[in-house]
């Protein structure tokens, strides 16, 4: 069945939501050129995120954690956990104070009655309740305690106290256990032995697990299910939520005072033990420690806003602060897009917005568009260039080095007297950036109608371009020299000198196909290198200009080879290196005349076979120049001194200027 899909007209709303791998990979060419490592550059890119073609801002990982830590300190700033503290001390100070106003009014009553014996008897209780109340613990923890064996004068003090005990169990418990429902905010006696035994179920369950038995989730859902309004669906997913809610429990005691812990603590510990909870608390707590280790000093958060927050405003705080940590802590471990495909983006939506969501789903699946793109490949868990992506990126120097000149100068880089040069091999090409425009018309018009269907008018789009693939008759032998030294990394030279390469590359692999092309690196010491190591290559971590060597391998690699010769050397330094007699490598900074003397033998050598040598210096200095022009006089080639910015410019206009003479020639 062929495929359906439903379309809309444009509103201007709408936009695209994958980006386009060819974005990426232009995204990621300079800082895969300048490295040589294809993960590196996943991960910068996934670190400072990118701007489509359309404008739109992909949001880096950079970005989203300045978020976070704003998001944080917004909390931080938001309120005072004093506040539960204040909270729980106000009521019982509301109530003590209004268990000494009843027993006022209970002797004033009593000796209002005319009843002697009756005022006494008020009195006496009176007194001992006010030295009761006056001996009471200033501390929270003893405070309770001293109530609860406390015989009320006040009726509705003593309600209010239970009230207060109630509302605490109700809290404690539905912080500490994991918020177990929102349907259970009044709990009953029936309410908390069941959740006693639902904690001491989950325990058992735990155990079933360590010990290689079915932990039976499935029935202990059945019977608790009401507990968990997530609804899990696997017991890792239940721990972890509680674990999760646990430790804001635990980040919340923590960002408490000394004076503030202690007594929260003691509080919380006679809660537990009334309701007969603290081993299975315990157990839990120790079993969900193990299994998610939580990062953190254990020093807590420092609140410090002046609303006072009460204790459920405190632990939906403390909850959001751990979910923003562990979200702050996978986006600065996370070491590939990939990665960040178990992130919850729904967490992430509600937590930072829907760009930083939006942002984070397009950073994970850039990996896997590159692929699919046939730009990168895995191999054996590494990533690498692939051959197409390695034509994407030398086209992409091409343009941008084309799109800097003047289209009269290079006419769009074809060869004057088009008929010459040229044989036609009766097949054609998709069209691509640079090609002679010798539309194939007959194919071009096929794909269009294959594209949108038969009818008239046949619409063309550049996609169905089709042209005349040729051959160039005329052919040239190029060694292309690029220097590969530590000091090519100063100024920015290395990346523009790569591209160039690559540009190079890609130009005569696609317009002069019967061209040789080989690319020499060269530092202590020169060695070849194929065009799919180019991505990847960077410089040496080592000392040295060997021009001696560069050249001495070149002229082997051109010797038989038919055509025009020439070297192309792209360098920054003066000939610092040499090779002995033994074949060992020699440094010496400041260069030595021995070294100079080698690398203008080797000059000569090429003179002698017909080979030219044409060098693009980098930023050069006195001496360096003097060296260069000394190179071209003996040589008759042709020294161009330019900067990182022109390089390509040069080079190019330098190589095409030149095919354009050997075309003429024959």
């Amino acid at each position: 069945m062929s495929a359906r899909f439903t379309y809309s007209r444009w509103d201007g709303t709408q936009t695209g939501y994958s980006v386009n791998a060819d974005e990426i990979l232009d995204e990621l060419t300079d800082d895969l050129l300048m490295h040589g490592d294809l993960q590196a550059a996943l991960r910068r890119l996934m670190r400072e995120g990118m701007t489509d073609k359309d404008g739109n801002r992909i949001e880096g990982l950079r970005e989203m954690m300045d978020r976070i830590r704003q998001r944080k300190k917004e909390l931080e700033e938001s309120g005072d956990l004093g506040g539960v503290y204040s909270e729980i001390a106000d009521a019982l100070k509301d109530i003590v104070d209004e268990e000494r106003h009843a027993v006022e009014n209970a002797v004033r009553d009593a000796e209002a009655s005319g009843d002697e014996r009756r005022a006494e008897t008020a009195r006496d209780a009176a007194m001992e309740r006010n030295f009761r109340l006056d001996m009471m613990p200033e501390d929270l923890a003893g405070l309770v305690r001293e109530l609860q064996s406390y015989d009320f004068e006040s009726q509705e003090a003593k309600e209010r106290f239970e009230e207060m005990l109630d509302k605490l169990r109700q809290q404690m418990m539905q912080q500490v256990v994991d918020q177990m429902s929102e349907g259970m905010q009044n709990m009953t006696p029936e309410d908390m032995a069941r959740m006693k035994d639902m904690m001491a179920a989950l325990n058992q369950m735990i155990e079933k697990r360590e010990q290689g038995e079915d932990p039976e989730f499935e029935k202990f859902m059945e019977e608790f299910g009401d507990f968990f309004p997530e609804n899990p669906q696997t017991l890792d997913e239940l721990l972890e939520n509680m674990a999760q809610r646990m430790q804001a429990m635990q980040d919340f005691m923590n960002s408490l005072t000394p004076e503030q812990r202690s007594q929260m603590q003691q509080l919380s510990d006679q809660l537990m033990e009334d309701m007969d909870l603290s081993w299975q608390m315990q157990q839990l707590g120790e079993k969900l420690s193990q299994m998610f280790p939580q990062p953190g000093n254990g020093q807590g958060y420092n609140f410090r806003g002046e609303q006072p927050m009460d204790m459920q405003q405190a632990m939906q705080a403390m909850a959001e602060m751990g979910q923003l940590n562990d979200m702050e802590a996978m986006m600065r471990q996370a070491a590939s897009p990939a990665q960040l495909s178990e992130v919850d983006i729904d967490k992430v939506r509600d937590l930072l917005g829907d760009s930083a969501a939006k942002s984070l789903q397009k950073l994970a699946e850039m990996t896997k568009v590159l692929e699919e793109a046939g730009l990168i490949n895995n191999k054996e868990g590494r990533l690498e260039v692939t051959p197409r992506g390695l034509r994407a990126i030398g086209n992409n120097a091409l343009r941008e080095m084309f799109n800097k000149l003047s289209k009269d100068k290079l006419g769009q880089h074809r060869i004057p007297r088009e008929g010459s040069g040229h044989e036609r091999t009766y097949d054609s090409k998709p069209y691509e950036f640079g090609d002679p425009f010798r539309l194939d018309l007959q194919r071009t018009i096929r794909n269009a109608i294959s594209r949108q269907g038969s009818g008239t008018p046949v619409r063309l789009s550049p996609e169905d371009f089709e042209i005349e693939r040729t051959e160039h008759t005329t052919q040239a032998s190029t060694v292309l020299l690029l220097d590969l030294s530590f000091s090519m990394v100063q100024a920015d030279r290395f990346v523009p000198a790569k591209k160039v390469a690559i540009a190079m590359h890609s130009l005569i692999s696609s317009q002069f196909p019967r061209d040789f092309l080989s690319i020499i690196g060269f530092s202590s010491i020169a060695y070849p290198l194929r065009p799919d190591q180019l991505p990847e290559v960077s410089w040496d971590r080592e000392y040295g200009t060997n021009m001696h060597h560069a050249f001495a391998l070149a002229r082997k690699q051109l010797a038989g080879k038919a055509g025009t010769k020439q070297i192309i050397m792209i360098t920054d330094g003066e000939p610092t290196s040499h090779i002995t007699p033994e074949g060992y490598p020699v440094f010496t900074y400041p260069y030595i005349q021995e070294s100079v003397e080698l690398a203008m033998r080797e000059v000569m050598r090429l003179t002698k076979e017909g080979i030219t040598l044409n060098s693009f210096v980098l930023d050069a200095s006195g001496s360096l120049r003097q060296i260069i022009e000394q190179m071209a006089e003996i040589n008759k080639g042709r020294a161009f001194f330019t900067s990182a910015d022109t390089l390509g410019d040069y080079v190019l206009v330098d190589f095409l200027e030149n095919r354009r003479r050997t075309a003429r020639s024959r």
